[in-house]
């Protein structure tokens, strides 16, 4: 399975916000939702979550 990353900096956001997660996608997806909730007041629906799947990227691996 590949990993997925969720960067904030690939969006607008009033703080300016620049974490980036990476991992598998459900453990992207679930820490991405709390972090949305926590920092960025999204609430926890199945709208977000999807949002959230919609928008990961692969992550470029390091060589």
């Amino acid at each position: 399975m590949s990993r997925k990353v969720a960067d904030c900096r690939d969006f607008p956001s009033e703080s300016g916000c620049t974490l980036t997660i990476s991992g598998e996608e459900d453990e992207v997806i679930a820490a991405a939702t709390q972090h949305a909730v926590a920092v960025h007041g999204h609430e926890d629906t199945d709208e977000v979550r999807a949002w959230l799947r919609q928008n990961l990227k692969d992550e470029t691996p390091v060589l």
